[in-house]
């Protein structure tokens, strides 16, 4: 029985983005630590969290089998698989099919109807909806196909849930509130650093079409809106001080960062910032999780009554 060529397993790993896909698997698996006291049921965290990667995974494929033109002119895409030649656009599709039926299967089978629907949701809006339509069809791409890149807290939140409870939608949604926020200020430094790539393979991003000085205004904005939301988790008692804490430090960096881009002192600064977006989720959704469960050992013990003696 012949053995996989290791060369061609990297080529369909690279084929699902594994970096973008482990943020998006990160943030679900907070999503289903978050959504119950303690841990999270076993079956429907593994198979939640699975399933979820699966689907992330089969979106990033289709995302490079639709945009294999546009990445044949960008510096920063110019060796994938698909435009470098070493998979064949039958081999991505079937690979991307048979992980988008594997994620539903596990959802559906292993976790619950809700989960398998939102994904299948998410799937479509980021695979079809952002990378077939918006992204060539307006420079408030990044912004309208955000819903679908925000959606993974939601997804862990039902695996583990079902979306039953009285608070489950809302509490998860404030989460998908942040990481809407996020995803300009994120996505729209990357490409202040990437414009020539972006005008070169006729993509309308922000950078392009309204120049660099706007999109650094944009990036300002969102980040405030990004801080305040960020503050809502808090507000509605969903987390704690410590949380606040955290959040509240990490966003003044991240709105120095802002700020500073508005006048860089270099063109590699775009890139410093997008960088720091990332470690600022990670480390942002990190105090979400320590705060639910430091929370109830930080509360004070109720103080003991004592019946009065006769």
């Amino acid at each position: 029985m012949a053995t996989p060529n290791p060369g061609v397993i990297r080529q369909y790993w690279s084929l699902t983005k594994p970096r973008v896909v482990a943020l998006i698997v990160f943030t679900a698996v907070i999503g289903m630590f978050l959504a119950v006291p303690g841990l999270p049921p076993l079956r429907e965290a593994v198979f939640g969290t699975l399933g979820i990667w699966l689907a992330a995974a089969s979106a990033a494929a289709i995302n490079q089998i639709l945009d294999a033109r546009i990445d044949a002119r960008m510096a920063r895409t110019s060796w994938r698989p698909l435009v470098a030649g070493t998979l064949t656009m039958r081999q991505a599709l079937v690979f991307a099919l048979v992980l988008a039926a594997a994620s539903m299967l596990l959802l559906a089978l292993g976790v619950n109807q809700v989960t398998a629907w939102l994904t299948f949701a998410s799937l479509i809006g980021y695979a079809v909806v952002y990378t077939r339509f918006l992204k060539r069809a307006t420079p408030q791409n990044i912004v309208i196909g955000g819903i679908a890149g925000a959606a993974p807290p939601l997804l862990g939140w039902s695996a583990v849930t079902g979306m039953q409870g009285e608070w489950d939608w809302a509490h998860a949604l404030l989460l998908v509130l942040i990481i809407f926020a996020w995803t300009p200020p994120h996505f729209w430094a990357l490409a202040i650093f990437r414009r020539e790539d972006y005008a070169r393979a006729l993509v309308p991003m922000l950078p392009v079409t309204h120049g660099v000085e706007y999109t650094r205004w944009q990036i300002l904005l969102y980040t405030v809106l990004l801080v305040i939301a960020t503050v809502l988790p808090w507000a509605t008692h969903m987390s704690g001080l410590f949380y606040l804490g955290g959040a509240l430090v990490l966003g003044a960096v991240f709105l120095w960062y802002a700020w500073k881009l508005l006048d860089p002192p270099d063109e590699f600064f775009a890139m410093r910032a997008f960088r720091y977006s990332i470690v600022y989720l990670m480390a942002l959704f990190g105090f979400l999780l320590l705060d639910h469960w430091l929370l109830p050992f930080l509360q004070p013990a109720p103080a003991m009554e004592f019946a009065p003696t006769a």
